[in-house]
């Protein structure tokens, strides 16, 4: 099969191996237990293939672009439990350009990547299921202009479809299968909301992705109706001094922490709010959160896994309230290794509510008034169990990515005030390091009893990807050994080698995206990323679903009450793993395509005006960069980097000029000005400023285009006169 592309028959393998008679059911039996290992896929008509084999033959959907620009797809129809691998559709300059939703019958062939290239063999009826844009009224026409970068179609609406959209209503449409002018054509269904309002990306952003908003009303009811924990049968926590730990900004605190010195290293205490008591397996409220999944957060706004009464109120640590909790109490040795953990049901009362820059202030000596009382007897003792930890952490060899990180800032009016640079305190990696404590200790705690559990597995970077990395670091200087067995300290090797690099992010984004991706399974495989051998979520279950289903196996496996995991609960591990990793990368995909949006809002005043910035990618489009004082990332388009020839080399990942031989690679230094900011799908177009003289040939160049253009117009309207 490896030899072969495409699946293969029984009767092909048993062709070529001269299986015949009796052999044949050994060969049923064989095939059987390679599908029952994942070692092999099943597909249509009785035939089988690698997993991730795809036909030779088959109807495709684009799905979206690459981080490139460059249009992908998938197949429509998958039945292998294996992820399915990426398709490349190839597309004739003569060919309309592919949009999202577009169903093409294609001829399919495995490139050495690991993924396919599609050739089209005829395009299908693609009309997308709905149309969701910007109304706007063109030369007396409706229309609704797509949001996202990734979609082309935009959809005329007949007169009488308007449904009361107005100019500027973000709106819903359903395509009603006819076409004018070329364009299909939609009814407006609903009208969502104003595009051009303060809120306008999220909302974007929301119904984009289809992210669920109105809770029904028994969720409501429950949560409204639920009252708080009492200590009745809890092991009671409350004159344990712990501490919440958290953003400026945070609303519900769902974790608390503390620490004192042992004889033989240290002893942790880390606080997690019993959401499990509230939400039990099968009610209104858990179908709710299961749906969610988890909690999007927004520059201006949340969008709770669980209702606000709950989220910000009775699940929330917040000081001077008693609040039920599952704790983990762990201990340390000095050099950060942990010996052993129990959990409890306890009761607690959080002593203070403090930010990450309050403690650090604390730490550095500039303590408060709030945290003076509590600097010796409690913030000393959690930065010294965090020293054990951090060395734990460096000697295992985890990989530590060096990505700056910004933050926008909504005003009092709800608009961008600001794009702020996130500081990364030792504040932030206590808090870290504790987490990661407690969520290694619920995974062994699970395995000790051999109960479900729904790790957080991070798998080993593939082939295909190494080699990807392989060639964009070649370029700038850093090798990969190839054949080396590799780990996560090869990694960090090469974040530790591009330090004080002008390329060092670019580097580190680099090593991420070829890092496989994270997700939630119940068979463990381990977390690459930490070099841990078995890793679950237990620490924020007021935000995610992975956390809800630990803590209820884990109150089930050591018998800690009611609220815990029926049997009939864990035999649906699987799918909700899939369905929660899928939850996961809608919620990221959303918080970064609302941040996007944001930004170009940020900077549509500054259409214009010079930046400095980055080449973060090449493309035959142009240069991918990243403004160095905002973060947000843009387009210089080929026509608009100079007057010369460009050439793009894939090999060495750069765009070449002919005549000046000038080089523009990933991490290349660059002034560039804004030419456009689209606020509707967060897209940026730069030009490249090149100095002076090359300014006045542009513009020069530009009136000479168009007077040409005038001149064209004038002889047409002449010509159209004389007829």
């Amino acid at each position: 099969m490896q030899s072969r592309a495409g699946e293969v028959s029984k009767r092909e393998i048993a062709r070529a191996f001269n299986i015949r008679g009796a052999d044949r059911t050994r060969l049923n039996d064989l095939l059987r237990e390679m599908r029952a290992k994942g070692d092999l896929d099943r597909g249509r008509g009785r035939r089988y293939g690698k997993p991730g084999t795809l036909p030779k033959v088959g109807v495709i959907e684009i799905t979206g672009l690459d981080r490139d620009g460059d249009p992908i797809a998938a197949l429509t129809t998958w039945n292998s439990d294996s992820r399915p691998p990426v398709i490349y559709p190839k597309q004739s300059r003569h060919e309309a350009a592919f949009a999202i939703g577009d169903k093409i019958l294609a001829r399919l062939s495995p490139s050495s990547d690991g993924n396919y290239t599609a050739n089209t063999i005829k395009r299908l009826d693609s009309t997308p299921r709905r149309a969701l844009g910007i109304f706007q009224m063109i030369n007396g026409r409706g229309r609704i202009l797509p949001t996202s970068r990734r979609v082309r179609t935009v959809f005329i609406v007949p007169p009488g479809q308007e449904n009361g959209a107005s100019q500027g209503d973000l709106v819903e449409g359903q395509p009603i299968g006819r076409r004018s002018f070329g364009l299909p054509e939609a009814r407006v269904t609903e009208i969502i909301g104003n595009a051009e309002g303060q809120s306008a990306a999220s909302l974007i952003a929301t119904h984009t992705h289809d992210i669920p908003i109105e809770f029904e009303e028994k969720a409501i009811a429950a949560a409204e109706a639920a009252r708080p924990i009492e200590a009745k049968g809890r092991v009671d926590l409350r004159k344990v001094p712990l501490i919440t730990i958290d953003g400026a900004d945070a609303r519900d605190f769902d974790d608390a922490v503390w620490a004192e010195k042992t004889p033989d290293g240290w002893r942790l205490i880390v606080a997690i709010a019993d959401v499990s008591w509230y939400v039990r397996a099968g009610t209104p409220l858990d179908r709710e959160a299961l749906k969610r999944g988890n909690s999007v957060y927004f520059p201006d706004k949340v969008i709770p896994m669980l209702p606000e009464s709950l989220s910000n109120g009775l699940c929330s640590l917040v000081p001077n309230e008693d609040r039920g909790c599952i704790a983990a109490q762990i201990w340390i040795d000095k050099d950060g290794n942990l010996k052993r953990h129990e959990f409890v049901r306890g009761i607690m009362r959080s002593a203070a509510r403090f930010t990450y820059e309050q403690v650090e202030a604390a730490w550095t000596g500039s303590p408060d008034d709030s945290t003076a009382p509590l600097l010796d007897g409690v913030i000393v003792p959690l930065y010294g169990a965090f020293d054990a930890l951090q060395g734990a952490r460096i000697r295992r060899g985890t990989i530590d990515l060096e990505l700056s990180e910004q933050r926008v800032i909504i005003g009092r009016d709800g608009n961008v005030a600001a794009i702020e640079p996130v500081k990364r305190l030792d504040s932030h990696r206590l808090i870290e390091e504790f987490m990661i404590a407690a969520n290694i200790a619920a995974a062994e705690a699970l395995e000790r009893k051999d109960a479900h559990c729904m790790y957080r597995v991070h798998d080993r970077p593939s082939l295909e990807k190494l080699e990807g990395l392989r060639e964009a670091l070649a370029p700038l200087g850093i090798t990969i050994t190839r054949g080396q067995v590799i780990k996560p300290q090869n990694f960090q090797r090469i974040v530790s080698q591009a330090a004080g690099r002008p390329e060092m992010e670019t580097i580190s984004m680099a090593v991420l995206r070829s890092q496989a991706q994270a997700e939630y399974n119940q068979h463990n495989i381990g977390h690459f990323g930490l070099a841990l051998r078995r890793y679950a979520h237990f620490t924020s279950p007021i935000r995610r679903y992975s956390d809800l289903l630990v803590h209820r196996s884990l109150i089930t496996a050591y018998n800690l009450g009611d609220g815990g995991l029926t049997p009939e609960d864990g035999e649906k591990f699987a799918d909700v793993g899939k369905h929660i990793s899928a939850t996961e990368r809608r919620a990221i995909d959303a918080e970064r395509e609302a941040n996007d949006r944001y930004k170009a809002a940020y900077l549509n005043e500054q259409v214009g005006i010079e930046f400095e910035a980055k080449v973060n990618g090449v493309h035959r489009a142009g240069l991918f960069i990243t403004l160095t004082d905002t973060g947000a990332d843009g387009l210089v388009p080929m026509s608009m980097i100079g007057d010369d020839q460009y050439n793009l080399d894939h090999k060495k990942q750069q765009i070449k000029a002919c005549g000046t031989g000038k080089i523009f690679a990933i991490g290349t230094l660059l002034k560039v000005r804004l030419e456009e900011a689209n606020i509707q799908t967060g897209s940026l177009v730069f030009s490249l400023v090149t100095g002076t003289s090359d300014r006045r040939k542009r513009s020069a160049s530009r009136k000479k285009r168009r007077r040409g253009q005038r001149k064209r117009k004038e002889r047409i309207v002449k010509l159209n006169k004389s007829r």
